[in-house]
């Protein structure tokens, strides 16, 4: 896979999203559990042990997507290494409703808060969504986590 680089200075990141009912929000410490439990059943426990890293800090450097209660999608930040965003994702029957790029904008958003000028997207799936969305670009160079040897 690919690093990518996003200036957070972009203009891309000022666009205002529809936001279709769906609320962006921090994950709060009582329902920690609850999300690190459903991000196993969507996707894998690598990402649960991201994700808990994320949640384990105050306030919450993960991020969810939630309509009527119901749990679509999560973003994490800072997690791998500092100033990396990822994982995230969107439950299967609800992408292509623009809620990863609602996630994806709102945690590039609050790690500009942070103080970072740029944010590194870690080992990025879809290169062309990124590039499209946020302007981001590949680091020409070996990504960040080919040097980490999983415990598995």
């Amino acid at each position: 896979m690919t690093d990518m680089i996003v200036n957070l200075h972009s203009e891309l990141l000022e666009e205002k999203l529809e936001q279709k009912g769906v609320i962006i929000r921090r994950v709060v410490p009582p329902e920690k559990h609850v999300v690190l439990e459903w991000v196993g059943k969507h996707f894998s426990e690598k990402w649960v042990s991201e994700c808990d890293v994320a949640c384990s800090v105050t306030p919450a450097d993960c991020f969810i997507a939630v309509k009527d209660k119901e749990l679509l999608g999560f973003a994490c930040i800072d997690t791998t290494f500092r100033n990396f965003f990822g994982p995230t994702g969107v439950k299967e029957e609800e992408r292509g409703q623009g809620i990863g790029q609602q996630l994806l904008i709102h945690s590039l958003k609050e790690m500009k808060n942070k103080g970072y000028a740029y944010a590194i997207i870690g080992d990025a799936g879809p290169v062309g969504f990124y590039r499209a969305k946020v302007g981001a670009v590949p680091i020409e160079n070996k990504p960040a986590l080919q040097y980490i040897e999983y415990l598995d």
